[in-house]
Order: C-alpha cells, then structure tokens, then sequence
C-alpha cells in the first residue's frame, strides 16, 4: 500500500473513531501519527460542538498535542475508571490480538487501556494480519537488559536492543528505560506468549494487547468495523 493510501486509511479509520466520543466522556488516548489524527479530530469536535471531555494521555507527545488542540487533560489519579481508550496498533491480527510500541509508549498505552471499560483500536487496512509476526517490544529496566535478552531467548524469541537509528545511542523510554524488540516469528498463541512474557523478569511491560473489542480499519473508500466475539 502506498503512503497516500495508508494516509487515507489512517484518516478514514480516526474519524470513525473519534465519531465515538460523546459528551461527558473521560477519554484514553494513544500515541502515534494515526492517534494524533484523532485527537486533533476530537478537538475540533469540542470546538464545534462545546462538548465537555477528559483526557489521559499515554505520552508527552500526545499531552501537548491535547492541550494544543484546547482538550482538557486529566490523569488516572484523578479519573481511575475511563469511558474509552481509543488508539493505534502496529499489527492486528485476525481475532483482535495486537502488537504495540513501534514508539515507545506501549507501557502507559496498556495501563490506561486497563482502566478503560473498552479498548477502541483503529488502523490503516495494512495492519491487519492473519496472525501476528512483527517483533514484540518489551520496555526494560537498563540494570537488567542481558537478563532479559536470556529470558527471551528461553522463550524461543531473538531479542534486539532497540537504537536511535541515525542518532545514535539507545531508545529511551518516558520512563527512563530501555526497549528490547523480540523476534518470534510468527506468533500462533498470542495469548500464551503474553502471559509468557509477563513473566519476564526485569521487563516492566510488553507490546502483545489482547483486550481490544474492536477495530476500525480504515482505507481510501471507507471503514470496516470489526469486533471481538468472545472476550
């Protein structure tokens, strides 16, 4: 897919989504290009239609881009249970499993998706896989980064230490800690892998999400709303 289209898709995709907030909501949100697209969109809803929302963002990024766009900005100390989580996915799979990360955030992205009632995913169609199969990042203390890369290693996975490309230098996270991006081929238990995962000492939370009940997958005729069938 061309980058034209995959804009489209993502544009398409955010606007169904963003479709979803109502007035009074207190609102997760993502981070990424595709999720800077909605808040923007939900923006200018406030704007047009004097709606009265909260947000909780999952980065610094996604906070600036909030309050530029004259959304008011609250935090999981004050709102512990949100009406929605609304963000993207780096790869979604046929039964509504994800791999999240590809920016860093995917620790914040899983905890404020915890304290929402539902987890609203939207994509460009070219995230959509038949199964899983991009490495999984895992964010971790930097104490225990050869710690880790063994334990991944006895899980089957090929662990990478992510960089900054050109840069130079590691990732680092918001949190002060590193992001090591695990191989696994193609993943045929999600599930399994995650909770795998989840035990791994010295990371503090991984990339694999499979409490989304529903994505919106956009392209550059439309949108395809799928939902899980068993949670």
């Amino acid at each position: 897919m061309d980058e034209n289209k995959a804009g489209k898709g993502k544009e398409r995709a955010a606007e169904s989504v963003s479709s979803l907030i109502k007035d009074g909501m207190v609102v997760g949100l993502g981070t990424g290009s595709t999720a800077e697209m909605a808040v923007r969109m939900i923006g200018n809803r406030i704007k047009e239609e004097d709606l009265e929302i909260f947000v909780v963002p999952t980065s610094l990024k996604t906070e600036m881009t909030a309050i530029e766009c004259g959304i008011r900005v609250t935090t999981l100390s004050e709102h512990s249970s949100l009406d929605i989580c609304i963000d993207g996915a780096d790869q979604v799979d046929s039964q509504l499993n994800l791999v999240k990360g590809g920016w860093g955030s995917h620790t914040r992205e899983k905890i404020v998706s915890y304290a929402a009632k539902k987890l609203i995913i939207f994509i460009d169609e070219a995230k959509l896989v038949e199964k899983l199969s991009m490495p999984v990042p895992l964010e971790v203390l930097p104490y225990a980064v050869k710690v880790v890369e063994q334990q991944v290693k006895e899980l089957g996975g090929a662990p990478a230490l992510r960089n900054e490309g050109n840069r130079g230098g590691y990732f680092i996270t918001e949190g002060g800690n590193l992001v090591v991006d695990a191989d696994f081929g193609v993943i045929t238990n999600p599930e399994k892998l995650s909770a795998a995962l989840s035990s791994v000492v010295g990371s503090v939370e991984h990339g694999i999400f499979t409490n989304a009940v529903e994505v919106h997958v956009g392209n550059e005729k439309g949108v395809k709303i799928l939902k899980r069938s068993v949670l």
